[in-house]
């Protein structure tokens, strides 16, 4: 049974209503566009208060994910779990996640619930021998199982875990690792002190690894939070979990933290901080080729939808929400020398990378 979000994720009023009712009213005319206007669901997604509502994302979700809903696979059946070698490692991990699950739900349908997921994981690595479970995997799975229903999240599962999960289904951790590994880059742009302070004491960056292979779903207490994140990343490159992480430790709105995210990746889009990545494999990763989603127009694509927003973004309001850089020896210095504002030198530079490093990569044709 897919869970209802509530209505006004925790705003309130006549003029939130007013709001709701236009972008509802923008969806259902992306939606009802021949051909779908993909890219303005990917604005709704990411802009603020997402889709609104768990019957909207239901519609929307199979679209970020190219998921064909009149030909959903039929449910997945017990006898998956006959000689399976997952089934007990899910099945433990399974039966700890009743905090997933809404409060005060009662036990027979929580119940049932988790034996639909067990099916549904099982169900997905059959189909997909490549792939490898991995601890936290469930707490991905159960929100598309709450939001859609066992039906629908197990084809909207089966293609995220093929493409955004791909690199944490691999036999070992080696991609996983490496991107970790962008995290401090990200996090060296947004505060050098912080940075310095934690290169120093030697923390690493496994503290991030439940957030990024969760989604964050083990660690946000509030339903509403975790969907509205989903929206975010469904709607983005594989990488955003990363900058996400990377926002987190500053004492901010959960919509700031989100659209600050979304600024960063503008800014220091992946192509900029590979080097310091400095992983031989990276063009091996799903999150660094991204042909996972290439769309139908480059007007489509998750980075074009992050780049205009951005430009949109009031001049005064970049102004306050710019985001303090160390000094550095590369061109996006010398853009700031130039003359340039660090938020106008960033979108720049995230403009030209991404088209001459960064689009050549892309073939335009969906899920090849």
């Amino acid at each position: 049974m897919a869970r209802r979000s509530p209505p006004r994720n925790g705003v309130g009023g006549h003029d939130f209503d007013s709001k709701k009712k236009r972008k509802v009213a923008e969806i259902y005319q992306a939606l009802n566009s021949d051909p779908i206007d993909v890219a303005a669901l990917r604005r709704m997604a990411i802009s603020k208060g997402g889709l609104l509502t768990d019957e909207i994302r239901c519609k929307v979700w199979p679209k970020l994910l190219s998921v064909n809903t009149d030909d959903l696979p039929p449910l997945p059946g017990k006898e998956l779990r006959e000689d399976n070698k997952d089934y007990q490692q899910v099945l433990l991990d399974v039966r700890r996640s009743l905090r997933r699950f809404p409060p005060g739900m009662p036990d027979d349908q929580r119940e049932g619930l988790q034996e639909d997921l067990i099916d549904i994981i099982l169900h997905v690595l059959k189909r997909n021998p490549q792939l490898h479970y991995y601890q936290g995997y469930h707490d991905i799975v159960v929100t598309f199982l709450l939001v859609a229903g066992d039906r629908l999240a197990t084809a909207l599962v089966e293609k995220l875990s093929t493409h955004h999960l791909r690199d944490f289904m691999d036999p070992t951790m080696d991609n996983t690792k490496h991107i970790l590994n962008y995290l401090m880059p990200i996090i060296d742009q947004v505060n050098p002190e912080v940075h310095d302070f934690m290169q120093s004491a030697e923390v690493g960056t496994i503290f991030a690894l439940s957030w990024l292979i969760t989604w964050f779903g083990h660690v946000l207490a509030d339903f509403r939070h975790v969907v509205r994140l989903y929206d975010f990343f469904l709607a983005c490159h594989p990488l955003m979990p990363i900058y996400f992480a990377a926002v987190i430790p500053q004492d901010l709105p959960y919509e700031t933290l989100i659209s600050r995210a979304g600024d960063l990746f503008v800014q220091f889009p992946p192509s900029e901080l590979a080097r310091e990545a400095a992983q031989q494999q990276a063009e091996r990763t799903a999150a660094s080729t991204f042909k996972d989603f290439e769309l139908a127009s480059v007007q489509q694509r998750p980075d074009t939808v992050l780049r205009q927003r951005f430009r949109e973004r009031p001049r005064g309001e970049e102004r306050t929400k710019s985001i303090s850089t160390k000094p550095r020896t590369n061109r996006f210095v010398k853009l700031v020398v130039m003359g340039l504002t660090v938020a106008l030198g960033a979108a720049a530079l995230a403009v030209v990378k991404s088209a001459l490093e960064w689009a050549p990569k892309f073939e335009l044709q969906i899920f090849p």
